[in-house]
């Protein structure tokens, strides 16, 4: 298991990530809204911010398949696979935004 770095979960570090993720939702959900096709693109940049992230606090230099994160909520891994294979979906963007919330949760959980 890849464990995560205590230090880089601050509540600020966590929040900041957040702030920017409830920004791309926000889009996210008005593109599905208006259906207006540009929802793959913003979920593809809500993807790319979470496993970033994810990168970061872990301390490896990119994001292995295979591996299991403490980071992750139950199922991250399995849920984050079918976010990337159907970025388009909004079941997508769901599962993606309580991925979000559930890695949060579990940031302060880690924290303690």
């Amino acid at each position: 298991m890849i464990t995560v770095n205590k230090q880089l979960i601050s509540q600020i570090a966590v929040d900041d990530w957040y702030v920017k993720w409830d920004k791309l939702s926000s889009q996210i959900y008005e593109a599905h809204a208006t259906r207006n096709g540009q929802a793959g693109q913003w979920m593809l940049q809500g993807i790319t911010h979470f496993i970033e992230f994810l990168i970061e606090v872990s301390g490896v230099e990119s994001y292995d398949i295979q591996a299991s994160y403490e980071i992750l909520p139950l199922n991250g891994k399995e849920r984050l696979l079918f976010v990337q294979a159907n970025p388009a979906q909004y079941a997508s963007y769901r599962q993606l935004d309580e991925l979000y919330k559930e890695t949060k949760k579990r940031c302060a959980r880690l924290r303690m």
